[in-house]
């Protein structure tokens, strides 16, 4: 009797689910049952639930985790996939060690005020982290002025080889107020002592289109719908998550722990 209670009660959890989620039987299980049958089984499910509603909340529970395992190794195979593009693409800029054995690779929009925030846990990272790589990429998803700051970031890429003016480029915008655009961009590139003149003549390249389409397929790939949005060793992370995640994902990378 306990063994057919049990069993009565994992069919009621699956069919408080289906009935939760919107899910009907198939027309073949359906005409196994008759119609007395079916009111019966409505009752026993609507008190059970009533008398239970953990149950409903446990079933929930599980298809979350079932359904964040699912995203999980559909990431990690579009990050496999893409992997020369994400991390060592000759189009990306790179700052912190670039011979680290983790790389940080970070899409943002410029005017994105989560971007802004998480701004410093990329620095405290690079800070306290040496053999940490740190990839930027532009992922303008916030409109025009998005597009046109993200434009001249590329065209400070081609003038600085080596990333630190970029670095010193790219804090300055996300560190600012209001919207930044083309004209704040450019100011911000003056500032840190680039060529505004250079910058203007790159802007219509083929190097700064090739630049933006290949970040924008890239996220398209990976599943990624905002900023800022993360790609560490084999893990990607959406949204600003906060310093102590992104380290966790980091020593996961690196040693397979949160903690290494």
């Amino acid at each position: 009797m306990a063994i057919a209670l049990r069993r009565a009660f994992s069919l009621l959890a699956a069919a408080a689910l289906s009935l939760s989620l919107g899910v009907l039987p198939s027309q073949a299980q359906a005409q196994s049952f008759s119609g007395a049958q079916k009111s019966e089984i409505e009752k026993i499910i609507r008190d059970y639930l009533v008398s239970h509603p953990e149950v409903l909340q446990e079933a929930i529970a599980a298809l979350e985790k079932k359904q964040a395992a699912e995203e999980a190794q559909k990431h990690q195979a579009a990050v496999k996939d893409n992997a020369e593009l994400i991390f060592n693409s000759p189009r990306q800029v790179t700052v912190g060690n670039p011979q680290g054995d983790v790389t940080f690779v970070e899409f943002f929009d410029y005017n994105c005020g989560y971007c802004k925030r998480a701004m410093a846990d990329m620095m405290d990272l690079m800070k306290h982290d040496p053999k940490l790589k740190v990839v930027l990429k532009e992922f303008p998803v916030l409109g025009p002025a998005s597009v046109e700051a993200a434009r001249v970031a590329v065209a400070v890429r081609m003038q600085d080889k080596t990333g630190k003016k970029y670095l010193e480029f790219h804090q300055k915008l996300l560190s600012g107020r209001g919207q930044v655009d083309k004209a704040r961009a450019i100011a911000a590139a003056r500032e840190v002592g680039l060529d505004a003149a250079r910058i203007e003549r790159d802007l219509n390249s083929d190097e700064v289109r090739l630049t933006l389409e290949e970040s924008l397929k890239l996220a398209e790939k990976l599943g990624l719908n905002g900023t800022p949005s993360y790609v560490i060793g084999p893990h990607v992370v959406v949204g600003a998550v906060g310093l102590e995640q992104l380290k966790e994902k980091v020593n996961s990378a690196r040693c397979g722990k949160a903690t290494c």
